[in-house]
């Protein structure tokens, strides 16, 4: 059964379910309109992953608090982690893999908010798949990507079923919406109040990554690789839809993480 009918199916059977959007979701969707679709097609609460991603901030800060010396590699990014570990295992030690992703960092919050509901991660990015099932089993999220989201929504066993008219987050973070572009997690941690800006190096994009991690290795005053293995940033995840550029979607998330007053 692929994911697509997993959703479908515990939809139908009025399964207690937990929507966690992830920050990229501004490039394909209107806040309310996303949220709104979600209620009306069974989920019973509806959350922001930017939520998690900044109990994900504060675990990073820590590191860099609480041991002067380290230096490390971010570790948000499933995808650039699993390249890590196939591509560069002499250098795994440096990525941070004992802070939670965002995903995880979520989950774990809905399920102390609602123990009894199952949590399903929606997002741009095919990869979380594996950090859901490899990584987190214990955390039991099922993830789907924007698209696959689609298919769920259009299924003529769905619409209308439910009250969307609570176009409202359940649980949302404003400070870290700006995640997932590129550099994201620096701009939106403070580690540039920690750390001088030669102390700091963001990448995005799997051709960069070697260049970046070359640098890491050769320059020690380089304590935090803050690294997004999509060019650009999550805006760009194959489990997007969009005709956007790069330039459009950043501007959507920068539209979205800082409203106009």
């Amino acid at each position: 059964m692929s994911d697509i009918e997993k959703l479908i199916s515990l939809l139908k059977n009025n399964a207690k379910l937990v929507a966690m959007l992830a920050p990229s979701f501004p490039v394909m969707y209107e806040l309310k309109e996303i949220v709104s679709k979600l209620r009306s097609i069974g989920f019973s609460k509806v959350v922001e992953v930017a939520v998690g991603a900044k109990k994900t901030n504060e675990q990073t800060i820590n590191i860099l608090k609480n041991n002067p010396n380290t230096r490390f590699i971010t570790s948000p990014c499933a995808g650039f982690v699993r390249f890590m570990r196939t591509k560069h295992p002499d250098l795994l030690h440096y990525v941070a893999l004992e802070v939670d992703s965002p995903m995880a960092a979520t989950t774990k919050i809905v399920k102390e908010n609602w123990p009894d509901n199952q949590p399903v991660f929606i997002g741009p990015c095919l990869v979380k798949k594996l950090e859901a099932s490899e990584n987190n089993p214990q955390l039991n999220i099922l993830v789907l990507t924007y698209k696959e989201l689609e298919t769920v929504i259009a299924s003529p066993d769905l619409i209308g079923t439910r009250d969307g008219r609570n176009v409202s987050f359940d649980l949302e973070e404003k400070s870290t919406r700006i995640y997932p572009i590129d550099g994201g997690l620096t701009d939106s941690s403070g580690a540039k109040n920690l750390l001088t800006p030669e102390e700091i190096r963001t990448v995005s994009g799997w051709k960069n990554c070697e260049l970046a991690l070359q640098e890491f290795e050769q320059n020690k005053k380089i304590r935090l690789l803050d690294v997004l293995f999509c060019d650009g940033g999550c805006i760009m995840g194959p489990g997007i839809e969009s005709k956007l550029t790069l330039e459009e979607r950043k501007k959507k998330i920068l539209a979205y993480a800082e409203p106009p007053r």
